[in-house]
């Protein structure tokens, strides 16, 4: 792989921008958490005390873990079963110049079990199935609630290891309220904002008739105009981006010229998938008191994610085998093309904004996208479906992205406490035999959800009629599909035709048990570490900040991971890149 000058300054300058904005926003963030007053108390503390007041909530009333995870689960289900009323409800609500119909219930249960898991999976074209009003006040909302959801969760857990000897871990609608009030909707306005400048239309207008400069002739007629699906969407993409939700106005996502009209409304939205959850890292740190802990966090999900973005470009870059062996095709890059395989990629983006933003987009749970993933080179394509295969803790979504990872930190700190004889120590707790069982749990349920639901939909006739493929790329495309929707993640390979009543049914599933059979023993952990005392370290103890720790923490998240999937990649994407390889040399 030779990669050119320009296209590695883009890679470098990506990440060096995201972290020059994680230590302010890590900060900022561990402040609103903690409940200190930061710039915005001023200008925006009256809309939190509002909320208070309206719902009645008493910010101020801990709660213990089993309290905490009542009201996650009471509040998520109302939000999906009002999303759910909206949805089969369309058709008789305002804001619907299209005059869209309701959903069908499959598709309504998927929709809401997708949003409100922060999945965003979509089995719909947004443009053609969506009203406005849908479009803001069901899915909208939902981008910023589930994505607070997990903010939420995430601050009751690093707060177990702050706390010593109590049964309490904070309470769920303050930290609620401040993740929604103070991180999402500020940043979501600024970045909404420079989107309308860059182009992505806002506005509750109807479609509009654009006259063809080169008019379509056929045997019939003569096709003049052309229909152009408008709305208000640069509020929905900043939170989509933001909120790690990745659900697109339109059909085709970031690739539409609309949504992501400009080389920079293209970079800012690919700083926006890994914006919150790199911060969250060095807000832990903060919020610890050593934020050493929150590098060491950051550094593991930086030494995985870098390398599998690099070998994704250097696939792409590298263009179709199948064209190279014709031997009179241009493949290589040059001054006036970008070169690689750009089957499914938009000109103005090439191969390097393509590959960056299909690392992120599935190292984060965001899913969004601004290339087809499933018109990739089979190794190129098994990228991003290994990246949601790691249970998406590669910096994953916010908050859920790093309490996941710190689950595999407690697991790490116990192997090594094994291999040595004392019993292991995060953070000044001890990890006993109740938290390695609750953080089981975690790593087994979307294990489970991924490669149950693809045997089923291997072994049944609903599930092979989804794939527009046969044989491994088929395959690949079933299992990207669960990998999607076991890991909340919401990217598709775009080759399954998922609107179907087993998809909908299956996945929809998948997502709700995904993400609640991992946000429930999350909290359960940490209403434990909470109960309990801090030890002081030892001669004995691992320290949690060192190159070592990275190191076995980086190991423990690869044999997971990679080893759990091996047999599925072998008969997916593996087994399409040397049947790839086999009908050239046959040819």
């Amino acid at each position: 792989m030779n990669m050119s000058f320009n296209d590695a300054l883009q890679i470098f300058l990506y990440f060096l921008v995201l972290f020059v904005c994680v230590k302010p926003l890590g900060i900022f963030m561990s402040r609103v958490y903690q409940g200190e007053r930061t710039f915005l108390s001023g200008a925006l503390g009256w809309l939190e005390k509002g909320i208070y007041k309206i719902s009645g909530v008493n910010p101020e009333e801990e709660m213990t873990w089993k309290a905490y995870a009542w009201h996650v689960t009471i509040f998520s289900t109302v939000c999906f079963a009002a999303l759910y009323a909206i949805l089969r409800l369309q058709a008789g609500l305002p804001f619907n110049p299209e005059k869209m119909a309701g959903l069908s219930p499959d598709l309504a249960f998927n929709t809401a079990a997708s949003f409100t898991t922060n999945t965003n999976w979509q089995a719909y074209g947004g443009e053609t199935t969506m009203s406005y009003l849908t479009q803001m006040a069901g899915l909208g909302v939902q981008n910023f609630i589930s994505a607070a959801v997990g903010m939420a969760v995430m601050a009751s857990f690093i707060r177990s290891f702050v706390r010593k000897n109590s049964g309490t871990i904070g309470n769920f609608w303050a930290d609620m309220v401040r993740g929604l009030v103070y991180i999402l909707l500020p940043l979501s306005f600024v970045l909404a904002l420079v989107l309308v400048g860059q182009g992505v239309v806002q506005t509750f207008g109807s479609s509009v008739e654009a006259h063809l400069l080169d008019p379509l002739k056929t045997s019939a007629h003569v096709v003049n105009t052309q229909t152009i699906a408008v709305g208000p969407a640069a509020s929905q993409v900043s939170i989509k981006q933001l909120g790690t939700n990745g659900g697109g106005f339109f059909n085709v996502n970031s690739a539409h010229p609309l949504e992501n009209p400009t080389a920079l409304s293209n970079f800012l939205e690919m700083l926006a998938i890994l914006l919150i959850p790199a911060a969250c890292c060095y807000a832990f740190g903060h919020m610890v008191g050593d934020t050493r802990q929150g590098w060491a966090i950051l550094a593991v999900m930086t030494i995985i994610c870098l390398p599998l973005l690099i070998f994704c470009y250097g696939q792409e870059q590298g263009g179709n085998p199948r064209l190279a062996a014709l031997g009179h095709i241009e493949q290589r890059q040059g001054i006036y093309q970008s070169g690689g395989n750009m089957e499914g990629k938009e000109d103005r983006f090439g191969v390097v904004n393509s590959a960056i933003w299909a690392t992120t987009t599935t190292a984060a749970s965001n899913g969004s996208v601004n290339s087809m993933h499933d018109s990739y080179t089979s190794l190129g394509g098994l990228v991003p479906m290994l990246m949601m295969q790691f249970s998406e803790i590669i910096y994953g979504g916010v908050g859920c992205g790093l309490y996941g990872m710190l689950v595999y930190a407690l697991i790490t700190v116990f192997i090594a406490g094994l291999m040595v004889g004392r019993t292991p120590e995060y953070l000044g707790k001890k990890i006993q035999a109740y938290e390695i069982k609750m953080s089981s749990v975690v790593l087994l349920v979307p294990l489970f959800c991924t490669l149950l639901g693809a045997a089923v939909a291997v072994l049944t006739s609903a599930g092979q009629a989804g794939p527009f493929n046969t044989g491994a790329h088929g395959f690949s495309e079933i299992l990207y599909g669960f990998s999607s929707a076991g890991n909340n993640n919401g990217s598709a390979f775009a080759g399954l035709g998922a609107d179907t009543p087993f998809y909908n049914e299956v996945l929809g599933i998948s997502m709700l048990l995904s993400r609640f059979w991992c946000m429930l023993p999350v909290l359960a952990i940490a209403g434990s570490l909470s109960a309990k005392n801090a030890v002081p370290p030892s001669a004995g103890t691992l320290p949690t900040h060192t190159p070592l720790f990275i190191f076995l923490l980086t190991g423990v998240v690869l044999m997971v991971g990679v080893l759990t999937y091996v047999p599925a990649l072998a008969l997916g994407p593996l087994a399409d890149y040397f049947q790839t390889l086999h009908s050239i040399h046959q040819g």
